[in-house]
């Protein structure tokens, strides 16, 4: 198995790894799922950029680096909701998105068609992850007896901010998903009659 595609599978262990560190309920969870997110977004980053300079780019690649981005984001964002820090619909209307996209992404490849994540859907990937770094580091600054006299004059603010991040996910997250399957419906070939 190819780096990249390797990188794009260890996503699915640290979704595990940051789970459990959430679930831990402590300041050194908090920092390991934090430390751990970030090196998780890091190989998203690198594998489709090694894929391409490499000539590494590959059908499971294709397919399987947006699923583990999936897994990875719906798994934090249920603990996240767990821990009552987001909003249950919120995840819901995310999660719904995400599996219609994923089963129309499989019945696709069973057909022999390959399709690549579409720009709509890296923006969206790139605001979710912006939205559970913001979530993460309010927990370790919460969490922090050091960050107690100053942390406490911007919570409310910080926590707006969440709220604001987390709207406009959902939005991006169902856009585009509603693009990608106007695209889809655009780009089927006529049927006989």
């Amino acid at each position: 198995m190819s780096l990249p595609n390797l990188l794009t599978i260890s996503r699915l262990g640290f979704a595990l790894l940051i789970a459990m560190m959430l679930l831990s309920n402590s300041l050194l969870g908090n920092i390991a799922a934090t430390i751990l997110f970030v090196l998780a977004a890091l190989t998203d980053l690198c594998d489709g950029y090694l894929a391409r300079k490499r000539g590494l780019v590959t059908d499971f690649g294709k397919i399987m680096d947006p699923i583990a981005d999936k897994i990875l984001i719906l798994s934090i964002f249920a603990v996240l909701a767990h821990l009552g820090l987001v909003r249950w619909w919120m995840v819901t209307a995310i999660a719904v998105r995400e599996i219609a996209v994923t089963i129309s992404r499989l019945r696709a490849m069973g057909k022999g068609e390959v399709l690549a994540a579409e720009h709509a859907g890296k923006i969206k990937t790139v605001l979710q992850m912006a939205a559970i770094t913001a979530i993460l580091l309010f927990l370790i600054f919460e969490r922090s007896s050091g960050a107690s006299s100053w942390f406490y004059k911007v919570e409310a603010g910080w926590q707006s901010l969440i709220n604001v991040l987390m709207v406009a996910t959902v939005i991006v997250t169902i856009g585009s998903g509603s693009v990608y399957f106007i695209n889809r419906w655009k780009n089927q070939p006529s049927q006989p009659r």
